[in-house]
Formats: structure tokens, C-alpha cells, sequence
């Protein structure tokens, strides 16, 4: 069942503990790990009339978010090097991150996924909605969440 863990992250410390928790995971049973993440793909805000909105070129953005997303990566898989695990790391842009979390363990033919949820209640979750919540509706693979 441990065979291939994928683990998303978004460089937070809850997502550094969940990478942590794959990483043990992933040695104590001598499987694989991969670490995931989903920089957002670019959108133009919305115009208003008569207000002038300053919003990077699309070829700045993407330069941007990839210096980020390599640094965000190359952190997480600093946390699985000093449990001495060899991680792989694996990114696709997208608007969704519960989407692209799927997408991406199938992708991955993971067995599993392990992600931090952030513990958000009341109406911010209303509002804001879980991707890990999203993630578990999605998929039918076992899902580890830490907090």
C-alpha cells in the first residue's frame, strides 16, 4: 500500500511536515516518493473603468513562478534527503490544486497521498474551501492528513 506516496506541498510549514511524514513513511517502507506542487496558471484580472490595475506581463509571472516553485521544491526534497529518502519531484500548473493533486497521482500510479490540511473552520472554510477536503471527495486512494 506504501509502495508509491505522493505528497503535495505549497511550502508552508504544515506542507513541510507532511512532507516529513511521506518521507518516513516512504523509507520505513522502502517505497517511493514524490514531491508535488501547483503553481497557478496566469490569468489577466478582470478590468474596471477608470482604474488602472498593475499586473505583471505573463512573461514575468511565469519566470517568477517557476524561480519560486524550484525553490519551494528543492526545499521539500532537502526534508526528505535528511531522513535519507530520495525524492522525486513532479509540478503541473493549475488553477486547481485539488485537481491537479489527482491528476497527478495517477499520473504518479501513487498509492497513496499524504497532505497537511491547514485547519481552516467556520466561515474562512466556507469561503475558502479545502483542497484536502476537495482531494479526499476526489480520489479513491488512502490520504494520510497531518496537521
Amino acid at each position: 500500500m506504501l509502495e508509491r506516496i505522493l505528497v503535495p506541498t505549497d511550502g508552508s510549514p504544515r506542507s513541510d511536515r507532511a512532507v516529513k511524514a511521506a518521507a518516513i513513511l516512504a523509507k520505513a517502507s522502502n517505497g517511493s516518493l514524490t514531491i508535488f506542487t501547483a503553481p497557478p496558471d496566469y490569468q489577466m484580472p478582470p478590468f474596471t473603468d477608470g482604474y488602472p490595475i498593475d499586473w505583471p506581463a505573463e512573461t514575468i509571472f511565469l519566470k517568477e513562478t517557476a524561480a519560486a516553485t524550484t525553490k519551494l521544491l528543492a526545499h521539500a526534497r532537502k526534508i526528505a534527503a535528511a531522513l535519507k529518502v530520495d525524492a522525486k519531484v513532479a509540478q503541473a500548473r493549475s488553477d486547481s490544486a485539488s485537481d491537479a493533486i489527482v491528476a497527478a497521482a495517477k499520473r504518479e500510479r501513487a498509492t497513496m497521498i499524504v497532505m497537511a490540511s491547514h485547519g481552516r473552520k467556520g466561515l474562512e472554510k466556507l469561503l475558502l474551501g479545502s483542497e484536502t477536503q476537495k482531494v479526499l471527495a476526489r480520489t479513491k486512494l488512502p490520504v494520510l492528513v497531518i496537521r
